[in-house]
């Protein structure tokens, strides 16, 4: 092997080492979202307090819209995780899940496909809470929002469930097409085998 041979191997090892090792980049990203996730917790916390404080000046409708906005705090919070947990382990490195018997069912086998999937309900279960909330407001006494609020977040909410329909989908699609392979592949290895024992009897 040439100089110029060793040179052009040795840059392209470095080359695809920053590539690979680029990946780390993400992991102060997901910190960071462990840590919005705390303070989302405060945010949660304060709520509460404020209900607790207040419930005895507030209408059944206001405790309901109240109720739904702690709602909507913790299905943010699923989705962080989701984010948090998913992305670290398919595009950063992988967490060892089995020794952790109280993992969640989500985890396993999760792919992709399957969190672009969990992402998508998740967006739209917030939706359907935020155009929940807009609803019961507008058909209260202190309503804050209008008919074109309404309109406009069930247009968005449509969109989300769209969206999902559509990943669920492509990702049924695309996990066919792997067992099928995969079928395929086992089928192979097993006519050559017994074309092997067929050749050792002769």
């Amino acid at each position: 092997m040439s100089f110029l041979s060793k040179m052009n191997r040795g840059i392209e090892s470095f080359i695809e080492f920053l590539v690979f090792f680029s990946r780390w980049f993400q992991a102060p990203i997901y910190l960071g979202l462990i840590l919005g996730s705390g303070l989302y917790v405060y945010k949660f916390m304060e709520e509460l307090t404020r209900l607790f404080q207040q419930i005895q000046n507030l209408s059944e409708v206001e405790v309901m819209l109240a109720i739904l906005g702690l709602i909507d705090i913790s299905m943010v919070m699923n989705l962080l995780i989701i984010v948090i947990i998913g992305g670290y382990s398919i595009f950063t490195s992988r967490i060892d899940f089995d020794k952790q018997e109280d993992r969640p069912h989500w985890i396993d086998n999760l792919d992709a496909d399957r969190l672009k999937v969990k992402l998508a309900t998740s967006l739209a279960s917030i939706s359907g809470v935020h155009l929940l909330k807009t609803f019961i407001d507008i058909h209260s006494e202190t309503k804050t929002q209008g008919l074109d609020a309404l309109r406009f977040e069930i247009s968005i909410h449509l969109v989300f469930i769209i969206s999902a329909l559509i990943l669920a989908w492509i990702a049924r699609i695309l996990e066919h097409k792997e067992v099928s392979k995969t079928a395929t592949v086992f089928n192979n290895s097993v006519q050559q085998l017994k074309g092997k024992e067929v050749i050792k009897s002769e």
